[in-house]
C-alpha cells in the first residue's frame, strides 16, 4: 500500500460502528464480500437516521457507493456517519469507512464512501413525517 493512500481517522468525530471482519466474511484469498460491507455501510447510516427520525426508519435508496480500497480479514473498520439532508419523510446520509491496517504499524486507509437514504416509518411501516428539531437553547431564549 502506498503512503499516497494512508490516511487518519476523522480528527474530532465519533464513529458510529466499528468491526473488524472475520474469516467467514471473506473469500478464500481473504478478501471481504463486498456485500458485507454493505450491509455494515447501511447499518451505521441508520443509527443517525433513526436519531434523527426519532424511530423506526427503512432504507429506500442507495444513491452511491464506491469501494476505494479492498478490506481484508482482521481489519478494524470504523464507519463514520452524517445526516446530509431532511425531507418530509426521508433522510438521506453519507457514510465513510476507514480500516486501520496492519495496527504495530497503525496504517489507515478509506476503503469505502457512501450515500443512503432512508425513510421514516410508522408502526404500520408507512411512510410518516420527520419530526422538526427540537429549539435549541439559544432559538428559546431569542423567542422569549
Amino acid at each position: 500500500m502506498s503512503a499516497h493512500h494512508q490516511t487518519k481517522l476523522p480528527h474530532g468525530k465519533m464513529p458510529e460502528l466499528r468491526v473488524m471482519p472475520m474469516p467467514a466474511d471473506a473469500n478464500v484469498h481473504g478478501d471481504v464480500f463486498g456485500g458485507w460491507i454493505m450491509a455494515q455501510v447501511d447499518i451505521a447510516g441508520s443509527l443517525p437516521a433513526v436519531r434523527r427520525a426519532n424511530g423506526r426508519v427503512a432504507t429506500i435508496a442507495v444513491n452511491s457507493f464506491l469501494f476505494k480500497q479492498p478490506v481484508f480479514v482482521g481489519d478494524l473498520l470504523s464507519f463514520y456517519a452524517e445526516v446530509v439532508k431532511v425531507g418530509n419523510t426521508s433522510i438521506t446520509v453519507n457514510v465513510e469507512v476507514y480500516a486501520e491496517r496492519n495496527r504495530l504499524q497503525s496504517e489507515t486507509v478509506k476503503v469505502t464512501e457512501a450515500t443512503l437514504t432512508y425513510v421514516a416509518t410508522d408502526e404500520n411501516r408507512k411512510p410518516r413525517p420527520i419530526p422538526p428539531l427540537p429549539a435549541t437553547v439559544n432559538e428559546a431564549v431569542m423567542k422569549a
